[in-house]
């Protein structure tokens, strides 16, 4: 048996698969419509919408199945992230990856499996739209733009949850976007025994920016600001835009004492694009660091209350 590689971008895929904050979720009619759909239009007994986390699979939706998640070493679903295109297995009895894998020699004995890969709108891989039967069978051309068909309507009702976590203008999360990831990420530093450093910022005199040049000007400015944070952190690393001229970013096993010399570099690289741009205003920030203490922040919102109080002491 082969077990599923991992992506190239793996950090940012999960990152973008928790933003969503639809693991865990009830069922929704607006997925089982498709597997329901799916398992009519192939005549297979099994119709799933899966979505691959570091160790597993979970269905959002599943016909067919009695579970609602397996392990993602052993599944099929985590080949079919790896490509862009549809994955097609017509017998995993006689295919060397899979003839001795447990969903293949076990229930529900796998033999056809046919997978198309969702993407979300950064273009990460969230999961697949598949279909299994337990008898080999052949994959037509007409059946493959059918099965394309079904995934592309999953692709936009996970584009529909993703864009309400995204900020439309930055393309970075936005505050409730933020606040789920970071749920996630401080209970694992907290599991982990890891460190971690909330960072608040907010552009200075960025009203001036708006009333001397115009809010397409202004606009262009928060981009701006956002892409350098994104380019200067981490990929491990959260940032976000809290709303008009905040942002914040979770740094994830870094301690107060190097989120320091994070911001350091960051003010370097914003210092380099003020001194190359060809407008005529500055864009400068005042920051707050915070050092995650389980024992003082009980949630996100303790984090980002404390990083805005020290970020407007800066500011002052």
């Amino acid at each position: 048996m082969k077990m599923p590689e991992f992506p190239q971008n793996e950090a940012t895929r999960l990152e973008t698969l928790r933003s969503l904050d639809i693991l865990e979720t009830p069922q929704e009619e607006r997925f089982d419509r498709l597997t329901r759909m799916a398992r009519r239009l192939f005549n297979v007994p099994i119709a799933l919408v899966s979505l691959v986390d570091e160790n597993r699979q979970w269905f959002k939706s599943y016909v067919g199945l009695p579970v609602s998640e397996t392990p993602r070493d052993i599944s099929f679903c985590g080949h079919a992230i790896l490509g862009d295109n549809a994955f097609i297995i017509p017998d995993a009895s006689a295919d060397e990856r899979f003839h001795d894998n447990p969903l293949v020699l076990d229930d529900p004995n796998i033999r056809f499996y046919a997978g198309c890969p969702l993407r979300a709108l950064n273009g990460s891989q969230m999961g697949t739209l598949c279909i299994i039967d337990d008898k080999p069978r052949d994959f037509s051309d007409q059946d493959l733009r059918a099965l394309k068909d079904l995934a592309a309507m999953a692709e936009q009702e996970l584009a529909a949850l993703q864009l309400a976590v995204l900020d439309e203008l930055t393309e970075i999360s936005n505050r409730r976007g933020f606040m789920t990831l970071v749920g996630h990420a401080i209970s694992m530093c907290v599991r982990q025994k890891m460190s971690a450093s909330l960072v608040f910022f907010d552009l200075d005199k960025f009203k001036l920016i708006n009333d001397s040049y115009g809010h397409v000007e202004g606009d262009r400015a928060l981009v701006t600001f956002a892409s350098i944070l994104h380019k200067t952190l981490r990929e491990s690393d959260l940032v976000a835009r809290i709303g008009g001229d905040e942002f914040a970013a979770l740094l994830l096993d870094t301690p107060k004492a190097s989120a320091v010399d994070v911001i350091a570099r960051l003010q370097g690289t914003v210092d380099e694009y003020n001194r190359k741009a060809s407008h005529d205003y500055r864009i400068d920030f005042s920051f707050g660091i915070v050092d995650f203490d389980p024992q003082i922040h009980g949630d996100v919102g303790a984090l980002l209350a404390e990083g805005d109080a020290l970020m407007y002491q800066c500011k002052q």
